[in-house]
């Protein structure tokens, strides 16, 4: 491990449409082998169908930080070793992580769900995430339970 001091965190710009880091690290995180420009198009496209689908214009980012915030994970496990066992030691989730979590949880459920294009299957997980269901969700909660029954090593914490 380095004993230099650590670098300095990189905020990309934010986006030209909503003038938001939030959209412009998913946009970063959506991307496959560079394609930024496809990456944008997908996710605006995926904003513009909720707009439509809910007869609301301009609620699309309400739509995505509140899906963002109901898939964003508060307690997380992270395997320590001690004496020879390894134990789940629960920790709390800083916020940067949080969002990281939870844009790649929303990312790979809508790649998981059936459907028929990208765009859709987006459109159909933010919504769902908005309303606190989805996969996005349930993986939140699964992490929360695993927290939950781990709690006795909390002790372990560093």
């Amino acid at each position: 491990m380095s004993r230099r001091s650590k670098p300095e965190r990189r905020i990309p710009t934010a986006d030209p449409i909503y003038n938001s880091v939030d959209v412009s690290k998913f946009i970063n995180r959506l991307m496959r082998r560079g394609k930024k420009s496809l990456a944008e198009r997908i996710f605006y496209s995926t904003i513009a169908r909720i707009e439509e689908r809910t007869n609301e214009k301009g609620k699309g980012m309400e739509y995505f930080q509140k899906a963002i915030t109901n898939a964003t994970p508060l307690l997380e496990v992270k395997a320590r070793r001690i004496g020879g066992s390894t134990y789940q030691v629960p920790i709390d989730v800083k916020p940067d992580r949080g969002f990281a979590l939870a844009s790649s949880a929303i990312i790979t459920a809508a790649k998981n769900r059936s459907g028929k294009s990208y765009v859709e299957k987006l459109t159909n997980e933010i919504m769902d995430a908005s309303n606190g269901t989805g996969a996005a969700c349930k993986k939140r909660e699964d992490t929360h339970r695993m927290a939950e029954a781990n709690k006795a090593f909390a002790h372990y914490r560093y």
